[in-house]
């Protein structure tokens, strides 16, 4: 459990970092929701029960961490110019 201590506190440090910073009319309906954890990382035994204990937003594991992150960066890619859009007006 030492070898995994840090990088849970980093993972930790930037869901509270990212809760923080969102802005209240998204914030109401993350903690009405929850999270969704994805990815290698979603797998780690205990980690949506840790991160729900430290924020107190539920945290739930998406059905297919593995795919999700990959099909989402396609769908990212596939639209491209939508995000492009959306990330220059801010």
């Amino acid at each position: 459990t030492d070898a995994i201590t840090e990088p849970l506190e980093a993972i930790i440090g930037a869901v509270r970092a990212v809760l923080e910073e969102t802005p209240p009319e998204l914030s109401s309906d993350i903690i009405d929701k929850g999270m969704i954890l994805s990815g290698g990382g979603a797998l780690l035994r205990h980690l949506p029960d840790l991160l729900t204990e430290v924020t107190g937003v539920p945290c739930y594991v998406a059905d297919d961490p593995l795919s999700c992150v990959a099909l989402g960066t396609g769908l990212a890619l596939e639209h491209m110019d939508i995000l492009r859009d959306s990330l220059e007006d801010q």
